[in-house]
């Protein structure tokens, strides 16, 4: 005599079951759970916007955030204005630092006027201008967190990647590949914006011509590479308006 447990029927809506108990547990996880996420994300954001405009612990060669009990203070303390800039219109929003990037670009796919952030921070007595972006890299998505002063000139910036190779790509979050930004011009000698290209044939391994626009590369990252390239020429290139105004 068949057992009822050996039926196809009763496979499936134990199948069924399962899938519906353990949605219900990660649903109530993630419900309760939103706040401390939400939490951990705006302090993820604030620390890479203060890292960008010099804002940490770095010591030598090594890369330190400030202590994470201190971001929400230097947060208040070094950026002065947070913006949005969308089509002609800028508009200050205290929460421009919670706009979704990704969104955003999905967003401007589809035909609507983009929504940029923007960051201005006071240091030492100089003004940054902080713009998030991203990419594509090898395998998944890049950002980064790049601080300008006024002509576009880089004074700091932060990288990080979700999937790049180990040791190959997932190298831009080092100090070594971030650190050669320092100084380098987005425009050329004539005003044109030009991003900044990560070179394999790259003439000034050292980094000394800050207006070449270009860095050396990361050996064996060549497609991780083209993707930062991109991602700097694309989209710091929306930020040119805003930064033509400033001299008006």
């Amino acid at each position: 005599m068949e057992k009822r447990t050996d039926k196809n029927s009763y496979t499936i809506l134990f199948a069924i079951g399962m899938v519906i108990v353990v949605g219900s547990i990660l649903a109530f996880a993630a419900s309760g759970f939103k706040d401390r996420i939400d939490e951990n994300k705006r302090i993820e954001k604030q620390l890479n916007i203060l890292y960008a405009m010099g804002v940490n612990d770095n010591q030598g060669s090594d890369m330190s955030f400030v202590a994470k009990d201190k971001v929400g203070e230097y947060f208040s303390k070094y950026i002065t204005k947070q913006l949005v800039i969308q089509g002609d219109k800028v508009t200050e929003d205290d929460n421009a630092y919670l706009i979704d990037i990704k969104k955003e670009q999905s967003n401007a796919k589809e035909g609507k006027v983009r929504r940029l952030p923007l960051f201005i921070g006071e240091k030492d007595g100089k003004t940054f201008y902080i713009a998030p972006i991203r990419g594509k890299g090898l395998w998944d998505a890049i950002w980064a967190y790049i601080a300008m002063d006024k002509d576009m000139v880089v004074q700091g910036a932060f990288f990080d990647h979700k999937g790049e190779t180990a040791g190959l790509g997932a190298n831009i979050n080092q100090r070594f590949f971030m650190d050669d930004f320092t100084g380098e011009h987005l425009l050329d000698a004539s005003g044109k914006f030009k991003g900044i290209a990560i070179s394999k044939s790259n003439a000034d391994p050292k980094n000394i011509d800050k207006t070449d626009n270009e860095v050396d590369a990361i050996a064996g990252a060549t497609i991780t590479g083209n993707g930062v390239s991109a991602m700097l020429k694309s989209e710091l290139r929306l930020y040119l308006p805003y930064f033509k105004n400033l001299k008006n």
